[in-house]
């Protein structure tokens, strides 16, 4: 418990200064974050990101998150993000006949998976952040709540397995505990933020949905660890894992925040 009380306050003592100046210093902090991110799940499945098919891997990851303040410099060189990414796909799919299959069209389709669902959690952590900040603290809290409401419901009430086979310490009282905790936050968005325009009973219907896909994230993340037979992601933060670990439910929840369009 004292390595990840020690851990979190210098992640954080690092992280929210950069959070809270934006801009390139924090495109360039999730750039990072994203790729040790697929370096993680490329790792799980022995798969090196320091070889041709993880540096195109890796550059696939890139333009996925590419953010639209900047779109002009790829323009500049008259290709589009859709383009360059259909290049690394071909080129990844080529690779295979390069090595002569020991790199396998499953070894490409996981590769491309990965940067997907690595990539579009990050490109909405920028486009969050592009937003306002209050919109970042916003799922921020959400997501601490869910997991803080979960965890000490489950201990003292849980009962019911809620998926043993994925996450077996996991439980439906806890669950139920997170989203409760998670509303809870969402009241008080609603109620002190002058920024965020959603009245009180809509901001408690997104809290929920967000709530309980943050959880999703959560368990999908298990879900890969216990096929990959790793206790981890990574081990880049001591006591909490790796990076996966710390984001997997916002992996889920900022894509879900954009599409529910609470900026517009």
């Amino acid at each position: 418990m004292k390595q990840r009380i020690i851990t979190g306050v210098v992640a954080a003592a690092l992280f929210l200064p950069i959070v809270f100046y934006g801009g390139l210093p924090f495109v360039l902090l999730t750039y990072i974050l994203a790729t040790i991110g697929l370096y993680e799940l490329l790792k799980m499945k022995k798969l090196s990101i320091f070889s041709i098919n993880g540096l195109l891997s890796m550059l696939f990851l890139w333009v996925i998150i590419f953010p639209r303040q900047y779109q002009h410099v790829i323009s500049s060189f008259f290709y589009s993000k859709t383009e360059i990414a259909i290049i690394c796909i071909l080129l990844l799919l080529a690779y295979t006949v390069v090595t002569k299959n020991r790199f396998t069209f499953e070894d490409v389709s996981f590769s491309i998976l990965s940067a997907i669902y690595v990539g579009i959690g990050f490109y909405f952590f920028i486009e969050t952040r592009q937003a306002g900040i209050v919109y970042v603290f916003y799922s921020l809290f959400l997501i601490w709540a869910t997991d803080s409401g979960a965890y000490f419901v489950g201990k003292t009430m849980g009962k019911n397995k809620l998926w043993p086979e994925i996450s077996p310490n996991k439980t439906v009282e806890g669950s139920l505990g997170g989203v409760i905790c998670a509303v809870i936050v969402g009241v008080l968005f609603s109620l002190f933020s002058t920024t965020i325009p959603a009245s009180l009973v809509t901001m408690m219907g997104i809290t929920v949905v967000l709530s309980v896909f943050g959880q999703i994230g959560d368990l999908v993340q298990s879900a890969f660890k216990r096929h990959f037979n790793v206790k981890d992601s990574g081990n880049i933060l001591p006591g909490h894992g790796g990076i996966l670990d710390r984001f997997d439910s916002l992996l889920f929840v900022l894509p879900l925040l954009h599409l529910f369009h609470l900026w517009t």
